[in-house]
């Protein structure tokens, strides 16, 4: 026992002396600092005042929590692509980051797209919390005093679909052919992104505000996330791997769940609450940025694909019609 102590004070002494500081200093503040508590690791105290309702309807506060929920379930999934682009992090005993490993294995790119989904699945299941936790009379008051702000710009979200697929894939369905064959430009690719779409004017076509002050205050790191993760994204790593491990089932597996959570079970969910609070008979809703959700959410219109390579012609031809069905029109 002592001689293990012996030997992580000498190793501490190393540590410390490498960054040419005293050992000695920061144990006499070990002995001085109070234990941790789970209240201040967490700071749940603060996390718990994060919480500012617009309007006294009750029914709001369940709206804003669950979008903080899912935005930090975001920054899991950011967390884990960032991993997955380096190879994973070499950790040296000492606990120290030692940079990015060299090569990627099938086994971590497994586990850590395989986390991915898991964050993805359990998004998509706790939506019923939004689809049947609010009444709807509440909500459709309530969503007013929003006006112009709309999931729409949920930035890390658009951030997790540019660090999965090669850009070009981000692009509107109906132009992509065009620039598919040409070597254009991040910044010509983005001002046709297909979310575009989805935030204009019903009546004129024109970008709504909601657009207009997204593409303000994250356009430029869009663009710059887009060429930095060129060659570094969920499917460039895929093909770095050897050919075997790219015919792995495993592999395969996880990027076809990847794609469905995303592009499919994600943007439906969405689909169904909108069809429950802004579906009426005598004309739909609009939402509160404006956005064209009757065409912007259902991923048969969008055809929107992370890595259409491991997905057959009538995959992709009947892609999220199923979900739609089942989901949708048959349970109303």
């Amino acid at each position: 026992m002592e001689y293990a102590i012996e030997e992580k004070i000498k190793l501490l002494e190393e540590k410390y002396a490498h960054m040419g500081q005293d050992l000695s200093s920061y144990l006499d503040g070990l002995l001085l600092s109070n234990y941790l508590t789970y209240w201040d690791y967490t700071q749940v105290d603060t996390l718990l005042t994060l919480q500012n309702p617009r309007t006294d309807y009750p029914d709001e506060l369940i709206f804003i929590m669950y979008h903080q929920i899912t935005e930090l379930y975001f920054k899991l999934v950011l967390h884990e692509l960032e991993q997955i682009s380096c190879n994973g992090r070499k950790i040296l005993p000492n606990g120290k980051d030692d940079g990015c490993n060299e090569e990627l294995t099938a086994t971590f790119f497994v586990e850590r797209v395989g986390r991915i989904n898991r964050y993805f699945e359990a998004l998509t299941k706790s939506f019923e919390i939004m689809i049947n936790g609010m009444e709807k009379e509440q909500f459709l008051r309530y969503r007013m005093a929003l006006l112009p702000a709309s999931g729409f710009q949920s930035a890390q979200y658009r951030m997790i679909e540019i660090s999965c697929t090669d850009f070009i894939y981000l692009v509107d369905k109906e132009v992509r052919a065009r620039y598919e064959t040409k070597n254009a430009t991040i910044e010509e690719l983005f001002d046709h992104i297909y979310w575009n779409k989805g935030a204009t004017e019903l009546a004129s076509g024109k970008k709504t505000l909601t657009l207009k002050q997204f593409e303000q205050k994250y356009a430029k790191k869009f663009i710059q996330l887009a060429k930095d993760y060129s060659t570094k994204n969920i499917w460039q790593k895929y093909l770095s791997l050897n050919e075997l491990d790219k015919q792995n089932l495993k592999v395969i597996g996880v990027l076809k769940e990847l794609d469905i959570n995303v592009n499919v079970n994600w943007p439906l969910v969405h689909y169904k609450s909108a069809v429950r609070y802004l579906q009426q008979t005598d004309g739909d809703v609009p939402a509160t940025g404006g956005t064209n959700w009757q065409k912007y959410l259902p991923p048969r219109f969008q055809k929107r694909i992370f890595f259409p390579e491991i997905w057959t012609k009538e995959e992709i031809e009947n892609w999220g019609k199923s979900w739609v069905e089942t989901n949708v029109f048959r349970q109303g």
